[in-house]
């Protein structure tokens, strides 16, 4: 989640026990710790994105360690939040959307844990198709809620926010959002196993639509204004969903198969040494003679 997000879940969670625990991976330290405790019966693993204080710009977030910190910490699917930018007039600011596709115009990314393998992971459905129906049906449980099932989430680098020409060309690209934070963290949601959906949280019109005279506010304080109401929209639908895990656990996510067909390299001749130290994601995929 975005700033604030993980904290508001913990406490809405009511997490038992809530724990912060710090892990070094090969790729650094994640944003920062990790919060995990038990809701129920359901254990959870919380990570603030831009880390404490929202230090990290887009850009500078450790994408790699923090998927790779909550899968050593076990963690099977993971629930991403991100404010966007809509683009389109029905997707309005304070809704929430289940997206279901990505353009990724990122270019300053590392986007693959595996840089001495040829991994070839499929993407076509950047999202897990189980996690999405079962976060609609918790929408649908909701009296105050707006959200969308679908939308293109496009991820540009930023960190400035696009310019009108690129807002409108981003709308006749088939975009339905802009942000800055879904890639490459789906890309390597996937590369781990883990099934991955995004809640995407409008907070404004970008910059294609022109405001009329009487709200000349600046785009960084509408997007201010209506941050708490989506974050607080988001949390409701995410602790709705955790409530009934039943569609979770009678359906097995394509996600977490992903490296079966697609490790291409000749796996005899992968170095042992990366293959352990990249054991939590793809371990299971060797056999002992290769390990």
């Amino acid at each position: 989640g975005g700033t604030g997000v993980g904290r508001l879940l913990a406490d809405a969670t009511r997490l038992e026990p809530c724990r912060q625990q710090a892990i070094d991976t090969p790729f650094g330290r994640p944003s920062g710790p990790i919060i995990t405790g038990n809701s129920g019966a359901v254990s959870l693993a919380l990570l603030a994105r831009h880390g404490d204080g929202h230090l990290l710009n887009p850009s500078q977030v450790p994408y790699r360690a923090n998927i790779f910190a909550l899968k050593t910490l076990g963690c099977t699917h993971l629930i991403a939040t991100g404010a966007t930018g809509s683009l389109r007039d029905d997707v309005r600011p304070g809704d929430l959307v289940i997206c279901d596709q990505l353009i990724d115009k990122t270019h300053r990314r590392e986007s693959t844990f595996y840089d001495r393998a040829a991994v070839h992971v499929e993407f076509a459905e950047p999202f897990c198709p189980i996690m999405r129906d079962w976060l609609l049906a918790a929408a649908r449980k909701l009296e105050h809620v707006r959200v969308h099932d679908g939308g293109c989430y496009l991820c540009m680098e930023g960190p400035s926010f696009s310019t009108a020409a690129e807002s409108r060309m981003h709308r006749q690209w088939g975009a339905d959002l802009v942000g800055m934070t879904a890639l490459p963290e789906a890309k390597l949601a996937r590369e781990a196993e883990m099934a991955y959906a995004l809640i995407g949280l409008p907070t404004d019109y970008d910059a294609w639509k022109p405001r009329p005279p009487s709200q000349r506010s600046s785009l960084i304080e509408e997007i201010q204004r209506n941050l708490n109401r989506t974050t607080e929209a988001s949390i409701t639908l995410i602790t709705t969903a955790l409530h009934d895990l039943t569609i979770l656990r009678q359906a097995h996510s394509p996600a977490h198969d992903a490296l079966r067909p697609a490790i291409w390299s000749d796996k005899s001749r992968i170095d042992s040494s990366e293959i352990d130290r990249l054991r939590s994601l793809w371990g299971r995929h060797f056999n002992s003679s290769q390990q």
